[in-house]
């Protein structure tokens, strides 16, 4: 008698429309993780600012502070951490920590909410304790994403992981936005709390067949000089650092003025806001789902010069907005999709192509050198965003941030980079 299978198909099936790094179960607990905490963000980088301007009345140059404060952590601590997780054997343990520490300080702000105690100074410490213990988890995550990933699977799992945080841009700030005129901003941020939670958990359940992730180097003192010396001698590296260090300083002046400006000079809505900005989103999510193809395509190289044209060129049209109200949602419209496309194509490509370069046993302390330099000119930026801001206007500011972010593809061009097919393999020769 012959036996009909029927539920086993169904499933494999099923299984089948998965990419095959999601039916692995430990990346997709860590891509689950990545997924619910990037979801949450996004809800906060509109109810923080929002509540600055509408609950405390913080204006361009508070804007710029409150930005920065959330930033100088990656200045101050990324090379000491970063040397730190290198030789500590935990470091998943290290981001569950993060996480949860995280959940506690927004949920501390709709307390001091009720009780008629919340200060904008007390969200310069939210913002500041927040950006500190982001940088640790950070610095930490290049490890655990080694431990789990074969080097073939960069991109692909990029493409997940980003692709993950397209999907965030597309929903975060609608939801937000919906949150904050429901609930009020200080409560919108209680999701952002949970979502934490929810990735401490997922995190807190991954069983690694390598135990240390990967295991702490040797030797005395902490080697916080090494991951300096490995970025200024490996040519790629660099160039991509110097590159995306340019762009990231125009970038968060025009991040710091970006609600101010939207909100207050053109009337939006936060409702709207956030709607613009997660419809908007839809160009990153695609740029998660083509960049793999690109690749394939073109070369990591060709793709990697194309998103540093296509991430900040968009913006210009931001200090170009105006007119009928169909008019400025479309042009702002396709500025977010234009600019959202550019920025998963960077993401996914940059990183991949900086994680193949770098050894495993220098993969934290890289990441808080890079960390140092690409994310702490970020509150240079923002500062001097607000400043320019408030001395100059908004407009005019925004000007500068959207046409100077280009500059950065000119620390690309003159590199062996654009002529790259593949992810090349680490540089040994510059570890001495």
């Amino acid at each position: 008698m012959t036996e009909t299978l029927t539920t086993p198909p169904v499933v494999e099936r099923r299984r089948r429309w998965l990419p095959e790094l999601l039916r692995q179960t430990q990346f997709r607990r860590y891509w689950s993780a990545q997924t619910v905490s990037l979801f949450g963000d996004e809800i906060s980088v509109l109810a923080l600012p929002l509540l600055a301007v509408l609950g405390t009345g913080a204006g361009p140059a508070e804007m710029g502070y409150l930005t920065a404060a959330a930033l100088i952590p990656n200045l101050l601590f990324s090379l000491l951490l970063g040397a730190w997780i290198d030789r500590y054997p935990h470091k998943r343990r290290v981001m569950v920590l993060a996480d949860l520490g995280r959940a506690v300080l927004l949920a501390a702000v709709p307390v001091a909410y009720l009780f008629g105690v919340l200060s904008l100074d007390q969200l310069y410490v939210v913002a500041f304790l927040t950006g500190t213990l982001a940088v640790l988890f950070e610095v930490a995550h290049s490890t655990l994403f080694v431990s789990l990933v074969p080097r073939k699977d960069y991109v692909d799992a990029n493409a997940l992981t980003y692709g993950s945080r397209a999907m965030s841009f597309v929903a975060g700030p609608s939801v937000g936005g919906i949150l904050v005129q429901t609930l009020t901003a200080p409560f919108a941020l209680l999701a952002d709390a949970v979502s934490y939670l929810v990735s401490a958990l997922f995190l807190a359940r991954i069983r690694l067949t390598r135990p240390t992730e990967p295991a702490p180097t040797d030797g005395a003192g902490l080697g916080i000089g090494q991951g300096l010396r490995f970025v200024v001698r490996a040519p790629i590296l660099r160039s991509l650092l110097l590159g995306t260090t340019t762009l990231n300083l125009f970038n968060y002046m025009f991040t710091a003025l970006y609600v101010l400006y939207v909100s207050t000079e053109l009337g939006l809505s936060p409702g709207l806001l956030g709607l613009v900005i997660g419809v908007g989103s839809i160009g990153a999510l695609l740029g998660a789902a083509v960049t793999g193809r690109l690749v394939r395509r073109l070369g990591i190289g060709r793709t990697v010069v194309i998103s540093f044209v296509l991430f900040p060129a968009p913006l210009v049209l931001v200090p170009l907005a105006g007119g009928s109200t169909p008019v400025l949602l479309g042009v702002l419209f396709a500025s977010e999709f234009l600019s959202g496309l550019g920025l998963m194509m960077m993401d996914i490509t940059v990183g991949s192509l900086q994680t193949a370069v770098i050894p495993e046993h220098l993969l934290a302390r890289v990441a808080g050198a890079k960390r140092t330099v690409n994310y702490g000119i970020r509150p240079i930026g923002a500062v001097l965003g607000g400043t320019l801001g408030a001395a100059i206007g908004v407009r005019p500011t925004l000007w500068i941030a959207t046409v100077g972010a280009v500059a950065g593809l000119f620390w690309v061009l003159p590199t062996a980079i654009p002529k790259l097919r593949d992810l090349p393999e680490p540089d040994h020769a510059t570890t001495g």
